[in-house]
């Protein structure tokens, strides 16, 4: 008996596959423009979540906070409403235009950044960082919703590269900006505002500088063509049921679980690196926040796109012969990428230490094409937002949740000495990437499967079957 593809709606409903014409792609030049929408939209994003990392400190002496509560900031704050909206919003992307979801979350989260700059508490600024989770939690699902309806199969991959260069931007740019406006407000004193009281330190001008341009990408989305949308199994005049769409993954569990899973354990991993990583080279190599930001941020923007080439190149290679190339190349980075991630933070001087992030960075990054990819291509257009939605779901709130708060706790009450956070850096890599590796692997052979039933179903309906 052939095994059901999972792009075969009849698994779930029961319900025949339409049979509406093959639509053409939409132009090139159209798809390339809102692909680079899509990457200023992202590098914004990152932006405005990274660019506290560089702030910890100040933000520790000015309102008297442990590891633990920055922690909680920089990510369980972002992500906490993720539990509760993003997937149930997510709904909205399969049926309403997208475009206008992606510009009004731009607005909002851009907004809440720069009130991050008024914030004078813990919780004040626990608040306005939960509205910039909030309004970035359709950005992911709605971005790649598109994407899926702008290329072709074999070309998403490479689209998907491109966009990442806003991932990169964000990731890079929020660091060696960072650095640069700090040392533009070092000497600038503290701002009163006429009239209401509120005096605004150096860390919070940064947030309004970076907050504010958001607005100006939010304009730009809605100039974007809405593509319409390919690859559905049925006609909805309204959202597909979740319970629908957990159903399917249930059903689907060998293609799908390896994904999820494998992504949550190198989330934590990833994500709490990424949010302690500028700290422990000020606290272990006694580095400036400037210094680290700019040599941190040229690093990771020199290596990232050569990370980028390498995995779109090596996924397409694996894509002429085989089915699996996709999760093939995302496996293979997980299997290489632990040893300089462990090896990192416990090198001898800061400049080993930058060139070891750089690596483990320049394959992580190469990686993300393909495991984007490859959701995407196994994945029906009519719950394609929701299945993304739980999949960054997974990455937000396990990763982005869990990540910065398990190091921070170790720290605290594990090591018991902030000076020796390389140490809980180094142990969380040793536990989390080997795991996700072997998770990642499992999934190879299953989605492999699912894509050629994908290609036999595509070929039937090109040919009239």
């Amino acid at each position: 008996m052939t095994q059901q593809s999972p792009t075969d709606h009849t698994a779930t409903t029961g319900e025949p596959a339409s049979k509406t014409a093959v639509q053409g792609w939409p132009e090139r030049r159209t798809a390339w423009y809102a692909v680079s929408i899509f990457a200023l939209a992202l590098l914004f994003l990152e932006l405005d979540r990274g660019i506290m990392t560089l702030l910890v400190e100040p933000i520790k002496a000015d309102l008297g906070l442990s590891d633990t509560q920055i922690s909680l900031l920089l990510g369980f704050a972002v992500v906490v409403f993720n539990a509760f909206l993003a997937i149930p919003a997510s709904r909205y992307v399969d049926i309403w235009p997208r475009k206008y979801i992606l510009s009004a979350g731009i607005a909002f989260w851009s907004t809440m950044t720069a009130l991050c700059g008024i914030a004078m508490t813990f919780w004040q600024l626990f608040v306005f960082r939960m509205g910039m989770g909030i309004g970035g939690i359709l950005n992911g699902p709605a971005t790649y919703s598109m994407m899926a309806d702008y290329f072709p199969r074999e070309r998403l991959p490479r689209a998907i590269a491109v966009m990442q260069l806003g991932f990169i931007g964000g990731l890079g740019i929020s660091l060696v900006l960072g650095a640069v406006v700090i040392q533009m407000l070092l000497d600038i004193p503290s701002v009163s505002i006429p009239g209401t009281g509120l005096v605004l330190r150096n860390w919070q001008l940064v947030f309004i500088i970076v907050g504010v341009p958001g607005l100006i990408v939010a304009g730009l989305m809605m100039t974007v063509p809405e593509p319409p949308r390919r690859g559905r199994m049925v006609n909805l005049t309204k959202a597909m049921p979740l319970r629908e769409v957990i159903a399917y993954l249930v059903k689907h569990w060998r293609v799908y679980a390896p994904q999820f899973f494998g992504l949550a354990v190198s989330a934590i991993e990833s994500s709490g690196t990424r949010a302690w990583q500028p700290v422990f080279f000020q606290r272990t190599y006694d580095w400036s926040a400037q210094k680290t930001g700019l040599t941190l941020g040229i690093a990771l923007l020199i290596a990232a796109p050569v990370g980028l080439l390498l995995g779109t190149w090596l996924t397409e290679k694996f894509a002429k012969t085989r089915n699996d190339a996709n999760l093939r190349v995302v496996a293979i980075g997980y299997t290489i990428s632990p040893v300089f991630a462990i090896a990192g933070p416990l090198m001898p001087n800061p400049w080993l230490a930058v060139a070891s992030a750089a690596i483990a960075f320049m394959i992580a990054i190469g990686g993300a094409v393909p495991q984007n990819a490859a959701l995407q291509s196994v994945t029906p257009n009519e719950m394609r937002g929701q299945v993304t939605a739980l999949y960054l779901f997974v990455f937000a709130v396990i990763g982005g949740g869990i990540g910065p708060t398990f190091i921070a706790v170790f720290t605290d009450f594990v090591v018991g000495d902030e000076r020796l956070l390389r140490y809980a850096l180094s142990l969380s890599a040793a536990i989390m990437m080997p795991l996700a590796a072997w998770i990642m692997w499992s999934g190879v052979r299953p989605y492999g499967g699912a894509i050629a039933e994908v290609k036999i179903r595509e070929q039937r309906e090109a040919s009239g079957g």
